[in-house]
């Protein structure tokens, strides 16, 4: 495990499952439609239980796809978590993906800040069937917390949960690398 303090936010970089995380929200690594069936989203499904699939669901039913770069928020189940953030990423070489990805970890963040909440899990966003790269994801997701850290009120803690070691090694290194750029 990894600490950073910027401003009053501690991040936190995590080798783990996310559905283990102690946090008021997870982030799920989403697609348009809701459909947990692989990877964060099955696994979140799982050990949550299926009114967390239930209330995606319903919530397509009232609103529609949620667009690419966009959020959506349902009860976290059976988690320890209260809610469980849906943020919808692009798919690698997708037209103005980066833009996207950036916009679904930012949307995540200022979420959970605005529902009040302490504290934040998120995974590596779009990099499983997505294919972003763990450095392309890494780079973006840390650029957004330290913009995220000048103006936060109410989320004091981001934990990100990285499944296997080489993606904690990846984001381990651009996180140092830009936190201790962006603190000189």
């Amino acid at each position: 495990m990894l600490t950073f303090r910027l401003n009053k936010v501690v991040i936190l970089l995590v080798q783990g499952d996310i559905t283990e995380a102690n946090t008021d929200a997870i982030v799920n690594a989403a697609n348009s439609f809701l459909k947990h069936g692989g990877g964060v989203a099955a696994a979140i499904v799982r050990k949550g239980g299926y009114q967390i699939q239930k209330e995606s669901d319903e919530y397509i039913r009232r609103h529609g796809p949620v667009p690419t770069g966009s959020v959506a928020i349902t009860s976290a189940g059976n988690l320890k978590a209260k809610y469980v953030i849906h943020a919808v990423g692009p798919r690698y070489g997708e037209e103005d993906g980066d833009l996207k990805l950036a916009l679904a970890i930012k949307l995540s963040l200022l979420k959970a800040d605005e529902l009040g909440l302490k504290s934040i899990a998120l995974p590596a966003i779009s990099t499983g069937v997505f294919g972003y790269p763990y450095e392309k994801c890494a780079e973006i997701m840390v650029k957004e917390i330290i913009r995220f850290s000048d103006t936060a009120r109410n989320l004091k803690r981001i934990v990100i949960y990285l499944y296997g070691e080489r993606a904690y090694n990846v984001f381990k290194e651009v996180f140092k690398k830009h936190i201790e750029k962006y603190l000189q």
